[in-house]
């Protein structure tokens, strides 16, 4: 009876350590998020472990392993760590059927669990642009879907133009047949110009699955518009006797080629002169006749443009002699006809041969100079007659004024004459003076 009383007294003193040990321990899980397609880890700790069994189960409750061994047969599933203080397991090629939540159970009076939810994350198909038949012509509305499939949860669509976001979509979300993914697909509205004409419309498609790595699909723009057209001349100041090129830039799509010139509403009127290359127009040796209205005019399947040149031949500007040789030659020639009073023509002439600034670098004769010299001639010639004259006429009236001397007083006419100076009476005693 004794014995019996101490082997009930152990019994329960062992089962008080046990409890009171079992109290301290608890299974830790943590929940994991996979790609569909990749692998899962599931891991279960204790801490405080006296030998006690670990075991993994499923959603739908059936046991994966039991400490290290295998209950479920399944390929997928694998051992990856087992002792007293953890069970690790792996699911490899994990689908979005096994999403849910696993238990680790720890065998301890009362059985002790830990949850873990397993997130299965679908992926969404690369996105798909519809909507786009080539060529857009100019000032069409254009209407852009981009759609994906697949993606858990909803992916978001996002759409770039030019490297620039267009906020101003429609969006729409729809579950697929499984029930577990879903088809978003969001649509662009706009209006298209020769602004458009090759750029890249982008859809790109955001989720947690693809790693920070978008999904994008593309589409390269092409628009159809009429020629714009603009004439640029080879110079801003066309001169007579110059040549001049007017090139007709012109942009359209289709390429307008080629173009068309006129002038003044008709032909050209000087096809010689006037040579068409390609866009451009060749006009050899401007002259005045050139002046007038110059259209060039650009076709293609979607329309007609043309731009007007007006031209006006300026003259050349008249190229003059340096100041500085005018005078130079002028005073030569005065001061040389003075100094020589004798032959005027022929010291003039002389003089302008001589003088070493005449007619430096030129190559013929000019005129305006060499009248010029003739006129500085011809007015030294004529002072000249007129000084001589003048000097004449002065030594005349002395001679006469002497000759009547003495007869001023004379009674008569006779005495008049014999007294009067310079008479045949006195011609002996001049004679005799100046002998």
């Amino acid at each position: 009876m004794i014995w019996k009383r101490s082997a009930v007294l152990r019994f329960y003193s062992v089962c008080g350590l046990l409890l009171q040990g079992s109290q301290g321990q608890f299974p830790l899980t943590q929940n994991v998020t996979v790609v569909e397609g990749g692998t899962a880890i599931l891991t279960c700790r204790v801490d405080q472990n006296d030998n006690t069994s670990l075991q993994w189960s499923n959603p739908a409750q059936q046991t994966l392993y039991f400490d290290d061994k295998k209950a479920l047969r399944d390929n997928r599933i694998e051992l990856v760590r087992a002792s007293w203080h953890e069970l690790s397991i792996s699911v490899s090629d994990v689908s979005l059927s096994d999403e849910g939540q696993y238990t680790c159970s720890l065998f301890t009076m009362p059985v002790k669990t830990s949850k873990a939810y397993l997130t299965v994350l679908g992926v969404p198909e690369k996105p798909q642009i519809s909507g786009f038949s080539s060529p857009v012509m100019e000032g069409d509305l254009m209407q852009l879907t981009c759609k994906t499939s697949g993606s858990k949860p909803a992916a978001d669509i996002r759409w770039f133009k030019n490297d620039k976001e267009i906020k101003d979509v429609k969006y729409l979300k729809e579950e697929d047949a499984n029930r577990k993914t879903f088809t978003v697909s969001s649509t662009l509205d706009f209006r298209v110009d020769r602004s458009d004409d090759g750029v890249a419309v982008i859809c790109r498609v955001d989720h947690e699955s693809l790693n920070a790595t978008p999904q994008v699909a593309m589409q390269v723009l092409e628009i159809h518009y009429t020629p714009s057209v603009k004439i640029i001349p080879s110079t801003p100041f066309p001169q007579e006797g110059q040549p001049l090129i007017l090139t007709c830039e012109s942009k359209g799509k289709p390429l307008p080629e080629p173009v068309l010139w006129t002038k003044d509403g008709g032909e050209l009127p000087d096809p010689d002169r006037m040579v068409v290359s390609g866009r451009e127009l060749n006009i050899l040796f401007l002259n005045k006749t050139d002046n007038g209205t110059y259209r060039c005019e650009a076709t293609n399947t979607i329309g007609q443009s043309s731009a007007e040149y007006v031209l006006i031949v300026h003259d050349v500007p008249n190229t003059l002699l340096p100041t500085t040789i005018i005078p130079s030659l002028t005073t030569a020639t005065v001061t040389t006809t003075v100094a020589i009073t004798t032959s005027p023509t022929t010291s003039a002439t002389t003089s302008s041969i001589r003088d070493p600034n005449a007619l430096a670098g030129q190559n013929g004769p000019d005129h305006a100079l060499i009248g010029g010299i003739v006129a500085v001639v011809v007015f030294v010639t004529l002072c000249s007659i007129f000084l001589l004259g003048r000097y004449l006429a002065r030594h005349k009236g002395t001679y006469l004024t002497n000759e009547a001397k003495g007869a001023e007083d004379a009674p008569d006419a006779d005495t008049a004459i014999i007294n009067a100076e310079g008479s045949q009476v006195n011609a002996e005693e001049k004679k005799e003076y100046f002998i």
